[in-house]
C-alpha cells in the first residue's frame, strides 16, 4: 500500500473513531454522575432515573436565599408526581456558603423547613466544578453555566438536560411550572 493511501486509511479510521466517540459523549445522561449527600453518604442521580429533577446550586447568605422556601413548595407540590429537587450548596460566588455542610443542613432545616435532598458542598464554575456542572455547561453552552447562586437545571426522566434557569428565576416563575409540567414522568419530552 502507498503511503498516500496508508493514510487515507488512518484519516477514515480517525474520522470513525472520533464519531463513535461523540456518539458515546451525546449518549452521556445526567444519571452517570453522583453526589455526595450533605450526611455525607452516596447520592448517585441514577437513584432519580424515572423522575424529573432540579438541581440548583445554593447558598445561605446570597440575596437569593429565600428562594429556599420556594424550592421546598416545589418540592412538595410535585413530588408525588414524580419531581426531585435537589439542592447543591456552593462556596463559589461571594464565599456566600462559607458554613459546614452540617451548618447548611441546620440553616435549611431551621429557617426553610428544607426536606428535599441537599448534596455536600460542591464547586459549580469553573475547572474544578463538579463533573455535573461541567457536563451541563458543555451540554448547554457556556451561557448555561452558574454564574450565581440559585441557579437551576432541569433534567428529564430519561436523565436528559431539558433546560437552565438563571439565579433570578424564582421557584414561583410560571416558566418554571410549566417547564418541570412538561418533564415529569409519563409527558412527552
Amino acid at each position: 500500500m502507498s503511503r498516500r493511501g496508508a493514510l487515507r486509511r488512518l484519516a477514515g479510521a480517525c474520522i470513525l473513531a472520533c464519531a463513535l466517540a461523540g456518539g458515546a459523549a451525546a449518549a452521556e445522561t445526567a444519571h452517570r454522575f453522583a453526589f455526595t449527600s450533605i450526611e455525607e453518604k452516596p447520592l448517585p442521580l441514577e437513584w432519580f432515573k424515572g423522575k424529573a429533577l432540579l438541581v440548583v446550586n445554593t447558598a445561605s447568605l446570597c440575596g437569593y436565599t429565600p428562594q429556599y422556601a420556594g424550592l421546598q413548595k416545589l418540592w412538595e407540590r410535585y413530588r408525588g408526581r414524580g419531581l426531585v429537587v435537589l439542592g447543591v450548596p456552593s462556596n463559589d460566588f461571594g464565599g456566600q456558603e462559607p458554613g459546614t455542610n452540617q451548618e447548611v443542613k441546620q440553616f435549611c432545616e431551621v429557617n426553610y423547613r428544607v426536606t428535599f435532598p441537599l448534596a455536600s458542598k460542591q464547586a459549580v464554575s469553573g475547572v474544578g466544578a463538579h463533573p455535573f456542572y461541567r457536563w451541563a455547561a458543555e451540554r448547554l453552552g457556556p451561557e448555561a453555566a452558574p454564574r450565581w447562586n440559585f441557579h437551576k437545571y432541569l433534567v428529564g426522566p430519561d436523565g436528559e438536560l431539558r433546560g437552565w434557569f438563571p439565579a433570578a428565576t424564582a421557584p414561583e416563575d410560571p416558566r418554571l411550572a410549566r417547564a418541570i409540567e412538561a418533564a415529569l414522568p409519563g409527558r412527552n419530552p
